[in-house]
C-alpha cells in the first residue's frame, strides 16, 4: 500500500434534480459499494478506489495447499466469515435483479458486477470438489485480539473446512444461494462464467442437503460469532429457490415447496437476516408462483413490521435487535421493496412507504446520518481497524488507534453503523462494538433497499 495514502470524497453521477429530495440515492449507493471495496481480502486490483487500502491475506489457504485469497473481511475486523458473507452476497445479488435500473441509472451497475465477482471468484476457490467446502479463513479470537491493518497481520489464519465427515448445512446451502442468485445477472454478460457459478452452486446445494448437519459444530470457531441459531432447515428453502430462479428446473421449485410445508416456512418471522432466511423465501417463493397462499404469508410479516408486532423507536425505526438495530430495519425495508415486485401483491404501495421511512431514518431524517461519510453528522469513529490506523509508518495499536478520541484517520465511505438503540439513543464511540461495528452483512439489505427507492424514483419519472 502506499506509503502516504491520500483520500479525497469519491465521485458519483447526480440523479436529476426531482429525485434529491430529501436524499440522493444515487450517491449513497454509489458510497456503500465502495464500502465493500474497503472490505476487499486479497491482492487487489490496479483500479482499487481505497487508497488506504493494499494487498493482504495472500498467504491465506497455505495451511492447507490451497489459494483462498479474496473474498471480503466481515467486519471491523479480517476474518473471511463465510455463511454473512454468502449471505450478503446473495441479499446484494437479488437487489440488482430487482432493482437492475437504479445500478444502471446511477451509473454503478459495472461496480457492483465487479463487488459481486470479487467474491464468487472466491466462492469458487473455497469449493475445491463437490463435498467440500472452506467455510472460514482466520480464527475468530485471535484476529480479535488484534487491532491493527489487514496488510500487517501476522497472526496464523487457519483455513476451516467442512465436507461429507463435518458437514455444514448452512453454510453450503447459503453460498449454493449466493452463486445461484449471481448467476442470474451474469448470464446476461457472461454466460460461461454464469455455467461455472450454477455448477457449484447445484453441487453445494446437493451437499447441504444429502450431507445435513449445522456448520457450527464443524467450525466450533465460529460459535462466539456467527453460530446458526435458526439451523439449517431456513437454508435449504433458500437455496433449493434461488436454484430454480437460476436455472428454471422445476424439480428445484418442488423441492422448495416440499421443504417449505415440512420445516414451517409459512411460519411468521421475526428478522430477515444471516442466520434467518425465511422472510426472504416468502418473498421469493411468492414471487416465483403468484400463489396466494405465498403472498398470505408474506402479507402477514408486513403487517408484523408495520402494525402493532414489532417494536418501533420513538422517532420510527423498527427495532428488533440492539446488536445492528439499523441492519435488521434496513433488511426489513429491504423485504418490503423485493414483496412490491410480486405481481398483483396488494398494499405495495404501504410496503414502499415503510421502507421509505426505516432508510431515511438512517439517512438523517432521525437528526443524523447513521452512513460513514454522508449526510448531517455522520459517524466519525466506527469500530473498524484498517480506517482506525494512521497513514503508514504511523503505528496502528489499541492505544493510539482503537483508544483514540480523534476520528479515524480515513474515511470508511459508505458503511453503515450498527445503529441506535430501543429509545434511539446513540453515541458515536468507537469502543462500542454493539453500536458502531460496521459488516458486510449491514450494508446489504440497506444497499438493496436504496436500489429499490431509487427504482420507484426512476419509474414516476418515466
Amino acid at each position: 500500500m502506499p506509503s502516504n495514502p491520500r483520500q479525497t470524497r469519491p465521485s458519483f453521477k447526480r440523479s436529476p434534480p426531482n429525485e434529491r429530495v430529501p436524499y440522493d440515492y444515487n450517491e449513497v449507493i454509489s458510497l456503500s459499494i465502495l464500502f465493500y471495496e474497503a472490505q476487499r481480502s486479497g491482492k487487489l486490483p490496479r483500479n482499487n478506489r481505497i487508497p488506504w487500502r493494499g494487498d493482504s491475506g495472500l498467504r491465506d489457504g497455505c495451511d492447507v495447499n490451497r489459494d483462498l485469497t479474496g473474498g471480503w473481511y466481515d467486519a471491523g475486523d479480517h476474518v473471511k466469515f463465510g455463511l454473512p458473507m454468502a449471505w450478503s452476497v446473495t441479499t446484494l445479488a437479488w437487489g440488482v435483479i430487482e432493482f437492475k435500473d437504479a445500478y444502471v441509472d446511477s451509473g454503478e451497475y459495472g461496480n457492483v458486477l465487479n463487488s459481486l465477482k470479487w467474491v464468487t471468484d472466491y466462492f469458487i476457490k473455497a469449493h475445491p470438489s463437490k463435498y467440500e467446502f472452506y467455510g472460514q479463513v482466520g480464527d475468530g479470537n485471535a484476529d480479535h485480539s488484534y487491532w491493527g491493518r489487514p496488510e500487517q497481520m501476522s497472526m496464523r489464519r487457519p483455513s476451516y473446512i467442512i465436507n461429507r465427515s463435518n458437514p455444514g448445512s448452512e453454510v453450503a446451502a447459503e453460498t449454493a444461494a449466493a452463486m445461484a442468485a449471481c448467476s442470474v445477472i451474469f448470464r446476461e454478460i457472461d454466460s460461461s462464467y454464469a455455467d461455472l457459478l450454477v455448477r457449484h452452486a447445484k453441487d453445494l446445494y446437493e451437499f447441504a442437503d444429502r450431507f445435513r448437519g449445522s456448520y457450527h459444530k464443524s467450525i466450533p470457531n465460529v460459535n462466539s460469532f456467527y453460530k446458526s441459531y435458526s439451523g439449517y432447515n431456513d437454508e435449504l428453502i433458500w437455496g433449493a429457490l434461488w436454484l430454480y430462479k437460476a436455472t428454471g428446473e422445476g424439480k428445484y421449485l418442488d423441492d422448495a415447496k416440499s421443504k417449505y410445508r415440512q420445516f414451517g416456512g409459512g411460519n411468521i418471522p421475526y428478522m430477515f437476516s444471516w442466520d434467518d432466511k425465511r422472510a426472504g423465501s416468502q418473498v421469493l417463493i411468492a414471487n416465483l408462483t403468484g400463489e396466494s397462499q405465498y403472498k398470505d404469508h408474506v402479507a402477514a410479516y408486513q403487517r408484523f413490521l408495520n402494525g402493532g408486532g414489532a417494536r418501533k423507536t420513538p422517532k420510527g425505526l423498527v427495532w428488533l435487535d440492539k446488536w445492528g438495530s439499523n441492519r435488521y430495519a434496513a433488511n426489513a425495508a429491504f423485504i418490503a421493496l423485493a414483496a412490491t415486485k410480486i405481481p398483483s401483491m396488494p398494499n405495495a404501495r404501504s410496503y414502499r412507504r415503510f421502507a421509505e421511512s426505516q432508510i431515511h431514518y438512517m439517512l438523517g431524517s432521525s437528526g443524523r446520518s447513521y452512513v460513514v461519510g454522508y449526510g448531517k453528522n455522520p459517524p466519525k469513529k466506527p469500530h473498524h481497524r484498517s480506517s482506525s490506523c494512521p497513514s503508514p509508518p504511523g503505528e496502528c495499536t489499541w492505544g493510539n488507534s482503537f483508544h483514540s478520541n480523534s476520528a479515524n484517520p480515513y474515511t470508511l465511505y459508505g458503511a453503515l453503523i450498527a445503529g441506535p438503540d430501543k429509545d434511539d439513543g446513540y453515541q458515536d464511540a468507537r469502543d462500542d462494538y454493539v453500536a458502531n461495528e460496521v459488516a458486510t452483512d449491514y450494508n446489504a439489505g440497506f444497499q438493496g433497499a436504496l436500489a429499490g427507492l431509487k427504482y420507484y424514483k426512476i419509474k414516476a419519472r418515466h
